[in-house]
């Protein structure tokens, strides 16, 4: 399982800008929810140690138990429906001690796992209209088991994951095309329907979310009050910010204007707190993240290693643009965490074992191409 690496092939730009992240996360929680800070840190290091454990495992080898990863995520998401604990009308995390645990975010990780070695394995068949049935149902499962807890946004974001998995599976253009030309009219009329009164498309909180980006002001008081809150943190916090853990009374973040900031709206609180500058070091960051993971994926020994650092890229390309673009009010708003930055121990540390999976991928590379050398 383990190998010999060569030290030239680690991928330490990788490593320092997901490891930043952690700690903008860490001190940014310190400030929206002091009492959180300390298990953040706590999960910012575990995590960290295990991406530079698997970073030295041979992901061939875990992707051998493919059929054990996607069974074990099913019942992950199947004991949230039996034994799951009730926040606000969703029911999306297993109690395990003191520890809470939300299997959705897991699933983000071993489902791009499982496909690195399905699509591998039938990779001759993958634009067989047979195999992409195939691939459609293997995913419908635990995107269903996710979308019911319910969480919308976390289903949108397995789909587009499996929609970079899928493209760097090497799948044909022409069904790329045909699913552009079906989609957006689709989802055009989706949207269209699902803001009509008498809609039973969406839940009555996710229609008026909607509704609500539409029409900020009629909701100023409801389901926008959390996001005009958000963008005007960041618009206070001008070029470079009011401080950290500022008493300024003129602070957003102070008078509880955004609640649970350390989560879904932790960007606001870097907004007012540090600024623009703050803002695009995030965003620099993030954006650096996921273009290391593409490149490291254009130069992967095989389809696995490929679908493992892209899938990575994707995650985190996507789920940072809508996070920030729930923050800063371009789109409607969701429930997605920013990648290693949010508080939250499940989302923090899946994150660190993907990074795990891709320096490994980069690793191997490196190997491989060594090995044809000599």
């Amino acid at each position: 399982m383990f190998r010999n690496y060569r030290l030239r092939d680690y991928d330490f730009k990788l490593i320092l800008m997901v490891s930043l992240l952690a700690a903008i996360g860490v001190v940014a929680i310190g400030s929206a929810e002091e009492s959180l800070q300390q298990k953040q840190m706590f999960g910012a290091i575990a995590g960290f140690v295990m991406m530079i454990g698997l970073s030295f495992v041979n992901y061939q080898s875990i992707l051998k138990m493919y059929w054990l990863i996607y069974g074990g995520n099913l019942v992950l998401l199947l004991m949230v429906m039996i034994v799951g604990q009730d926040h606000k009308g969703a029911q999306r995390w297993i109690q395990i001690g003191s520890l809470t645990f939300q299997p959705s975010e897991t699933a983000k990780i071993l489902l791009i796992l499982f496909f690195a070695q399905f699509i591998m394995k039938y990779r001759e068949k993958i634009n067989s209209l047979k195999m992409l049935c195939i691939c459609a149902a293997l995913i419908g499962v635990p995107w269903e088991l996710i979308h019911i807890q319910p969480d919308l946004s976390t289903s949108i974001m397995i789909l587009l994951i499996f929609c970079v998995i899928m493209f760097a599976g090497g799948i044909s253009w022409k069904y790329i095309g045909a699913a552009l030309i079906v989609g957006v009219p689709a989802l055009i009329i989706l949207v269209s329907i699902a803001v009509r009164p008498d809609q039973t498309i969406l839940e009555d909180h996710q229609q008026k979310r909607i509704l609500a980006f539409i029409n900020p002001k009629e909701y100023a008081t409801e389901e926008a009050y959390q996001q005009l809150n958000s963008v005007t943190a960041i618009g206070s916090g001008q070029l470079d910010g009011k401080g950290y853990k500022n008493n300024s009374i003129t602070s957003v973040k102070n008078g509880d204007f955004i609640s649970e900031a350390q989560t879904d709206f932790i960007f606001s609180v870097i907004g007012e707190e540090f600024g623009f500058k703050g803002c695009v070091a995030v965003i620099l960051l993030m954006m650096g993240a996921a273009m290391e993971c593409i490149a490291v994926a254009r130069r992967a020994k095989d389809m696995g290693g490929r679908i493992i650092a892209a899938g990575m890229g994707g995650l985190i390309a996507f789920q940072s643009f809508i996070n920030i673009g729930v923050t800063t009010f371009l789109i409607p708003n969701t429930g997605l965490p920013l990648p290693f930055v949010s508080y939250g121990l499940t989302s923090l540390m899946s994150c660190f074992i993907g990074i795990g999976f891709v320096l490994n991928v980069r690793l191997q590379s490196g190997h491989s191409a060594a090995g044809q050398q000599i």
